[in-house]
């Protein structure tokens, strides 16, 4: 099954609510909920002694506001990205938010890439 060919409502309907606990997780600090959606080409390329730093150091990943404003989809190849711009609660200005789905190999949709940059 290739996610790019579901309706825009459809990626949506899977894409905010995935997005919505990204943000509540990570403002919470709760690491293990965090890349519970996360797929296993992912979760094995993270260096998890730096993504625990970055959650106990970064203002930013633990004061985001869960408003935020959609931006649009991006389709290519196996993979759909879902843009969000982003605002903190601490620190002011702008952020883009990326959230990379696809289907793994059970066929169940998945994280493959998420940032705030």
């Amino acid at each position: 099954m290739n996610i790019i060919e579901q309706s825009d409502d459809d990626i949506l309907a899977i894409a905010h609510p995935m997005w919505e606990e990204l943000i509540k997780f990570s403002n919470e600090g709760e690491y293990g909920k965090f890349i519970r959606n996360f797929s296993y080409d992912l979760l094995f390329g993270l260096n998890e002694v730096e993504i625990g730093k970055q959650f106990a150091k970064s203002e930013l990943t633990r004061s985001l506001d869960p408003n935020y404003d959609f931006l649009g989809l991006i389709r290519r190849n196996e993979h759909v990205t879902a843009l969000y711009r982003m605002r903190s609660s601490k620190r002011e200005g702008e952020w883009l938010g990326r959230l990379v789905l696809g289907y793994n190999k059970e066929d169940e949709v998945k994280i493959f890439g998420a940032s705030i940059f």
